[in-house]
């Protein structure tokens, strides 16, 4: 059984801005571009009104955030690459000021995060950053939720295994 259709109130977008921006930010590996992603997808939702299934908007939101996210990659990709500015080139962080370790730490995990492949990163942004069940995020990726289970096991062992030893590589899994 299905649940009712409802329209998603505008008015409550702002509740779920920390984690969409933690999931952009894994996603991307930039907090600059996590900042974009976020702007992004709060302006697709507010063009028009949304119509959706569930009670809770994060599931929506994070799915369009992950859509908007894969386009611009491909959009990207198609494009002329520019020359590339120095990325450790990021600006102050207020919060950041009081925890210079931490924030170095997150800059440092959300950069590993964003070079796992695709179907374990998704799984480990949507559960681990962003906070769903297991069976919120199965139902975001259309997966079966023991798959997302054992995605963010190996995703996990991953970011273990690159935070220990950056030099190691992520190895390429099955999902």
């Amino acid at each position: 059984m299905t649940a009712p259709e409802r329209t998603l109130d505008p008015q409550r977008l702002g509740d779920h801005i920390d984690r969409l921006y933690r999931a952009a930010w894994a996603l991307s590996g930039s907090r600059a571009d996590a900042e974009d992603l976020v702007q992004e997808t709060f302006a697709l939702v507010l063009a028009k009104p949304r119509r959706i299934r569930n009670q809770d908007d994060v599931g929506y939101l994070l799915r369009v955030l992950r859509n908007t996210f894969i386009s611009s990659r491909r959009a990207a990709a198609a494009r002329v690459a520019p020359v590339a500015l120095d990325d450790k080139l990021e600006p102050p962080d207020p919060s950041a000021a009081s925890r210079p370790e931490k924030a170095a730490e997150a800059r440092e995990v959300f950069a590993v995060i964003a070079r796992l492949p695709e179907i374990f990163r998704d799984a480990l942004v949507a559960v681990d950053v962003a906070g769903l069940s297991y069976a919120e995020a199965a139902e975001l990726l259309d997966a079966k939720e023991a798959t997302i289970t054992s995605r963010v096991f190996r995703a996990r062992a991953q970011v273990a295994r690159r935070m220990e030893s950056p030099s190691a590589s992520v190895k390429e899994g099955r999902g």
